[in-house]
């Protein structure tokens, strides 16, 4: 019985946390009030709901008392003499006020969140936090820094929301093409979350976060039908997910070479592809998400990974390159480059970003493989070694230990 109660509690935290939270933000004017009591009441669930049993409405009860931990929490803040206010946050009866041209409170939490008064990473973590229901460990490792370090970072944001009194809403159209920078790259790292989730103890492959990564993206790009990056990234994160059942097998990881491209879901494909060939007519030259849609429609537009056309694939990170000369970039380029010129052509420029992104687990996962297919089989079981002991989730550590394991001694 406790197993399932977990289990419902899990499910409900992660289909209705950003709801909650999006909910209290817009009735309450406070993030950290927000946050504090969606989180307590999922806490209180943990406590009871393995003795009162699962409510028939998990996610009506955990709305219910969300709200009542706010309002505690408002009420041991106030003055004794301000019953004006104290009256307010106990009854919400008054209708909201008009909030944007897209009703829908997630949308609305991460334009707040993405506010352009924020710095850019201050911008993405604290969406991630409010809107993705990411835990702080996972935000630190998709940013690649310190826990402690994310967590002041996040602070710092919701304090600054709170001091310049930023709106809860979707912004006009004037505003929208300012905000969206931030937006899209939030949603880039939930639906990367879900993709592959970088911790342990969670499902290797999160559908509910790229689930709605895609049904924001598409309300998104409702808002901006002609920028071209929102088109990209719902590009990208189709050919991404069409994908999804089958990158995992028997509780691994199966990487690219190695799926059943069979079980790609066609229909996600074929939208992708269309949304590529859009953005190729317009003639305006690509960004970001764009080349990495393209580079993801050369991928599945080959039947079996020998038809793969790394020539391409390489012209294309050139160009990426140009844009974001980010080491992780570099990396992925280098895996390219390996099927094109050959592993030791790719482990040169592999060891060149060493210094970058040696706590990175892809880092060493790729010179693993890379080490392994010209022979050198124990600095390649050094480098699955320390790429395991990095990786987050339990099929990725599955795979690299599989593939360590089967080298030569």
């Amino acid at each position: 019985m406790t197993s399932d109660v977990h289990e419902a509690v899990a499910r409900a935290h992660h289909a209705e946390w950003a709801r909650i939270v999006a909910g209290l933000t817009r009735r309450f004017g406070d993030l950290d009030v927000a946050e504090e009591a969606a989180a307590e009441a999922f806490a209180t669930a943990v406590e009871r709901w393995p003795a009162d049993g699962v409510p028939p409405s998990p996610g009506a009860w955990l709305t219910t008392t969300a709200n009542r931990k706010a309002i505690d929490r408002i009420r041991r803040e106030l003055k004794r003499d301000d019953k004006q206010r104290e009256a307010r946050m106990m009854y919400d009866g008054d209708p909201p006020e008009p909030l944007g041209a897209i009703d829908d409170e997630r949308l609305r939490l991460i334009f707040t969140c993405c506010h352009p008064a924020l710095a850019m990473e201050s911008r993405v973590a604290l969406t991630l936090r409010m809107v993705g229901g990411l835990s702080m460990p996972e935000i630190a490792r998709a940013f690649l820094v310190q826990e402690a370090a994310m967590g002041q970072r996040i602070t710092r944001a919701k304090a600054k929301i709170k001091a310049a009194r930023i709106p809860y809403r979707v912004p006009s159209a004037d505003d929208l093409p300012g905000r969206v920078s931030g937006v899209l790259a939030v949603l880039y790292l939930v639906f990367n979350e879900g993709y592959l989730a970088s911790g342990p103890d969670t499902d290797p492959v999160r559908q509910e976060l790229t689930t709605e990564a895609v049904r924001l993206a598409r309300l998104i790009r409702g808002l901006l039908p002609d920028d071209g990056e929102v088109a990209g990234l719902l590009a990208l994160m189709l050919l991404t997910e069409a994908r999804r059942t089958a990158r995992v097998a028997a509780g691994e990881l199966v990487s690219l070479a190695e799926q059943d491209r069979g079980a790609w879901d066609a229909g996600l494909i074929a939208e992708g592809h269309r949304l590529v060939r859009e953005r190729l007519a317009s003639g305006v030259a690509p960004g970001r998400y764009q080349i990495l849609a393209a580079i993801n429609a050369v991928h599945t537009s080959a039947r079996d990974v020998r038809d793969t056309d790394w020539g391409q694939i390489v012209a294309l990170y050139d160009h990426l390159v140009r844009l974001d000369p980010s080491p992780i970039v570099a990396l992925n380029r280098a895996v390219a480059v390996a099927e094109l010129d050959g592993p030791e052509v790719a482990l040169a420029a592999v060891d060149r970003l060493g210094e970058r992104l040696d706590r990175y687990h892809a880092f060493h996962a790729t010179r693993a493989e890379l080490l392994r297919r010209i022979g050198l089989s124990a600095p390649a079981r050094d480098a699955y070694d320390r790429a395991i002991a990095l990786a987050g989730n339990t099929a990725e550590t599955a795979y690299l230990t599989r593939r360590r394991d089967q080298l030569q001694p």
